[in-house]
């Protein structure tokens, strides 16, 4: 979940607060019970409930050091003399002393060994959260700043707990074509998802290198998720749940050196254009609908791929795709999510930033939804800029000829 720097300080402070308050209560406790035994009649045995002492701070801290000391101190409370307030003691139990004693060594060994084990869960823990985010890492790879003149940001929500990868996909990639995207939502969400994307992720990043045309590419992505289908109908993938009918929502890009655009569509939302402003936020317009075809997985594809082709980027004009997640989010009221709203808002005035505007609309998603998704949520923000990164590469050798020449 995306949060600003204010926020994230606010809460790691509140948690480390509770971390202080829970250290305080097993003393609080010991320090309750010398009190009450101090204060209470002749008779009342009490001492036995500083045995819990260290159980507390066993749930609490967790830390060695503290369920030892604890049960140091409540062993030397137990074994102390009479006090004044009763000086003879009890003879009827004179065993008392003792029976709290081994109460207090039993739970405080206890709580010793249960920390220990709880230390090292932790420890497995974190390491299967690294080895995770890194998997995670390789199918939704993290995108680069800029491609080829074009600048990028992406964000994703997932609407399982825990996992920075679900059923929605992109990826942007520098090709002798030019600058070709993917954006995806395969059929559900969460884990259960991920299989798919890794097997239309795979293709696509090689395909979209060989392929000369952008519905050779498309062709190839059909094929891969027929195979990948294939081998979980057949339980060659026993890992994985299977589902009777299951289909990817398709859009791919492919961005010329002169900005223009050609897309092909397979039942995904088609995306939204940010035009700079002189005064005032971004202006927001859905690109105009072209043919669209039925998700992948659902049908053969057709002999002849309906193409659409687009009037090209100018400078500052950025482009952001998305999937359904996004425009279906709703509230506690059922009220869906403002997308275009909130892409001009996220924008503001002046120049457009798509790291921003991607972190723009996820602050706004989770306001609208308080932070709970039912589905997955994918943004794409790719800026046009007429400066290529190589631009000054290729006046070089230019300027080299001219001198040889």
């Amino acid at each position: 979940m995306i949060g600003t720097s204010a926020v994230g300080g606010a809460f790691v402070r509140r948690a480390r607060s509770l971390r202080s308050a829970t250290r305080v209560v097993p003393c609080l406790w010991v320090l309750g019970v010398i009190g009450w035994e101090l204060l209470a009649p002749h008779h009342t045995e009490l001492v036995p409930l500083i045995a819990a002492a260290p159980a507390i701070a066993c749930a609490s801290s967790g830390r060695r050091r503290c369920i030892l000391l604890l049960g140091g101190a409540s062993l030397l409370f137990a074994l102390a003399p009479p006090t004044e307030l009763e000086p003879d003691g009890d003879p009827k139990e004179p065993y008392a002393p003792l029976a709290s004693c081994c109460a207090i060594v039993g739970v405080a060994v206890a709580g010793y060994l249960m920390a220990g084990r709880k230390v090292r869960l932790v420890r497995e823990l974190e390491q299967l959260r690294a080895v995770a985010a890194a998997a995670q890492d390789v199918v939704l790879r993290p995108l680069p700043a800029r491609l080829e003149g074009i600048e990028l940001a992406g964000g994703h929500l997932s609407a399982s707990r825990g996992a920075a990868v679900g059923g929605d996909l992109y990826e942007a990639l520098a090709t002798p074509y030019g600058v070709r995207v993917i954006m995806g939502d395969v059929r559900g969400h969460g884990l259960a998802a991920i299989g798919t994307v890794a097997a239309v992720l795979g293709c696509f990043r090689e395909a979209a290198h060989e392929e000369p045309r952008l519905a050779g590419v498309l062709r190839r992505l059909d094929r891969a998720l027929e195979r990948h289908l294939r081998a979980r109908a057949s339980e060659e993938c026993p890992l994985e749940r299977h589902v009777d009918e299951e289909f990817v929502t398709v859009l791919l890009l492919e961005v010329g050196p002169d900005g223009e655009i050609t897309a092909l569509n397979c039942g995904h939302p088609w995306p939204y254009r940010l035009y700079e402003q002189p005064v005032g936020p971004a202006m927001a317009r859905q690109a105009a609908p072209g043919e669209v075809l039925p998700p992948l997985g659902l049908f053969p594809l057709p002999a002849e791929l309906p193409t659409a082709r687009w009037n090209s980027l100018g400078a500052g004009d950025t482009l952001v795709l998305h999937t359904d997640g996004a425009e279906d989010a709703r509230d506690a009221h059922g009220t869906f999510f403002p997308l275009r709203r909130a892409l001009s808002e996220a924008a503001g005035p002046g120049p457009l930033v798509p790291a921003a505007v991607v972190a723009g609309v996820r602050a706004a998603l989770l306001r609208h939804t308080g932070g709970r998704l039912s589905d997955d949520v994918a943004l794409l923000a790719l800026r046009y800029d007429r400066c290529p990164l190589s631009a000054p590469k290729a006046l070089t050798r230019a300027a080299v000829d001219a001198h040889r020449g």
